[in-house]
């Protein structure tokens, strides 16, 4: 698509900004960047610039588990079965048979790696989820598995001598130059802006749920990994399909935290304010249905009971063994005087994971020479319409290993010989009137949430696309010199290619439900809406 929008965001000279050197960059320190960083040859330099720390992404927050096939009665067929299926005629099958197939031997790298998941005996403890026909979560610490594996794969890390980590440093763009990615240019406290040139190049950045107002997502999530690669060329792709998680806690005052969907699994109850439980309604799996289907099914419960929620209901569960199994979860309610054993938790659903982004091969390689990319910033194909629970961590491990296999051995490829391109980005006219970024971040979150949600319509997102496309028009050009506009101006970019995907796909299909155009058209199986930045 044709944009009018400047390439870099900020002005910069070779001559007047500091330089660094490093044989791989990794943007990112969730799981798929560190385990990226890890499948590099230990010859070869890397350097993971991160956004935060390692307990600021959403792999360190993820609860439930990894799903694999760990379990005698399970086999690797069902669950294909079961990702295709969740997907809804939109996952690419050989990138499913691949990653599955994969699954149970990462596991046992990180079981020897120290990684600590729960058992049963000497067996793993596995747990459920929606839309799985077996028993194949593993999982750590009740319901801490992200903390768990990031633990191991950051300490790790910490041991290899050829990998450095940059901390609390924002990537501003990607650096190209004749097609090809070069590095980076990145900010932080201690250094401002400073080049880095890399000869291969991973994106690990994560998803865009910040995007809206109710989300699960970290602070961090703006979707800056999808729109620096936007702008650097790279294809993206199913921009449309944005998971809600059905039951996201719903106090007032309160962070939204995720409620996993382990905890239906085992054996909680979605009820309404009536005490009704209305999810068999809606699907014979009843609360083991889906994501999409679930939360779907809870916002038209709310909309019939016109109440702003619903409730989780555990109170028929063995006290015991509910906290046992979630302490995190257990320790959250009690902050807000709620007993999980005892009380209905108050849920809804809330943005919690994007499908699309970065479109990649079955190694993370990108459109862009020397730019690869591994977990949530990516569409590889794994999760189509919509991710089957617990599949995200399994994708990041194994993406993340890929990419840093296919980023090292490139990199073996390419001479010593680093040299600064003459690549620069002139300073624009100051603008004289000042912008309240948080006053349009917040208008975006809210725009976001009321027209791009669980249900949407052609004539909501055309006046949600007229006000992004506004917005855009005098918040792109400008350049800033601070990480708060980088980010508005990553979340504008991005939101308005959510939109215009939404816009484009006339049908419903996984987590993409239009009330206009209410079921799956056969014309739309297995076609891809992409976008590519055309300066």
């Amino acid at each position: 698509m044709k944009s009018v929008e400047p390439r870099y965001l900020t002005p910069f000279h070779p001559r007047q900004i500091p330089h660094f050197f490093t044989d791989v960059l990794v943007i990112g320190a969730g799981l798929a960047g560190l385990r990226s960083a890890l499948a590099v040859d230990p010859k070869l330099s890397v350097l993971i610039a991160c956004k935060d720390g390692r307990e600021g992404s959403n792999s360190w927050h993820a609860q439930g588990g990894i799903a694999t096939v760990m379990d005698p009665e399970d086999s690797i067929e069902n669950h294909v079965r079961d990702t295709l299926e969740a997907g809804g005629g939109l996952c690419d099958e050989t990138v499913v048979r691949s990653v599955i197939s994969e699954g149970p031997e990462r596991i046992r790298e990180l079981i020897s790696w120290g990684a600590e998941f729960d058992r049963v005996g000497n067996r793993l403890a596995l747990g459920r989820e929606g839309g799985h026909s077996h028993n194949r979560i593993v999982h750590a610490n009740g319901d801490a598995t992200g903390r768990e594996i990031v633990r191991i794969l950051y300490d790790r890390v910490r041991q290899q001598p050829n990998i450095d980590i940059w901390e609390d440093t924002f990537t501003i763009d990607l650096l190209t130059w004749e097609g090809r990615c070069r590095g980076a240019m990145v900010w932080n406290h201690r250094h401002g802006r400073t080049l880095i040139w890399a000869k291969q190049t991973i994106l690990a950045t994560g998803g865009c749920g910040q995007l809206y107002r109710e989300t699960t997502n970290p602070e961090v999530a703006t979707g800056d990994g999808m729109a620096l690669a936007y702008r650097a060329g790279a294809e993206l792709r199913d921009m449309e399909f944005i998971q809600f998680h059905p039951t996201v806690l719903y106090i007032a005052g309160s962070a939204r935290h995720l409620i996993t969907e382990a905890m239906r699994g085992e054996g909680a109850w979605l009820v309404d304010r009536h005490g009704h439980r209305f999810m068999f309604d809606y699907d014979p799996r009843g609360e083991l249905a889906p994501r999409d289907i679930v939360s779907s099914a809870i916002v038209e419960q709310m909309e019939k009971t016109r109440h702003p929620c619903v409730y989780l209901d555990l109170t028929h569960l063995d006290p015991n063994k509910i906290r046992q199994r979630f302490p995190g979860i257990t320790k959250i309610c009690e902050e807000f005087r709620l007993d999980l054993t005892r009380d209905r938790i108050p849920v809804r659903p809330g943005a919690h994971y994007m499908m699309g982004g970065v479109t990649v091969d079955l190694v993370g390689r990108t459109t862009v020479p020397g730019l690869w990319a591994a977990g949530e910033v990516t569409s590889s194909g794994l999760h189509g319409a919509n991710r089957l629970a617990s599949n995200s961590l399994l994708e990041a491990i194994i993406y993340g290993r890929r990419a840093g296999e296919g980023a090292s051995e490139a990199a073996k490829q390419e001479p010593d010989d680093f040299s600064v391109l003459p690549l620069a980005n002139a300073p624009a006219p100051s603008p004289h009137e000042p912008l309240d970024l948080v006053d349009i971040r917040n208008s975006v979150k809210s725009l976001m949430w009321r027209s791009m949600g669980v249900r949407r319509e052609k004539e909501g997102m055309m006046e949600a696309l007229e006000d992004v496309e506004r917005w855009c028009s005098y918040v792109l050009p400008r350049q800033f010199n601070h990480p708060q506009g980088w980010e508005l101006q990553n979340m504008l970019t991005i939101a308005r290619l959510i939109i215009q995907a939404a816009l484009t796909r006339e049908e419903s299909r996984g987590c993409h439900f239009r009330t206009d155009f209410p079921f799956p058209r056969e014309e739309w199986q297995q076609r891809h809406i992409s976008f590519r930045y055309q300066p």
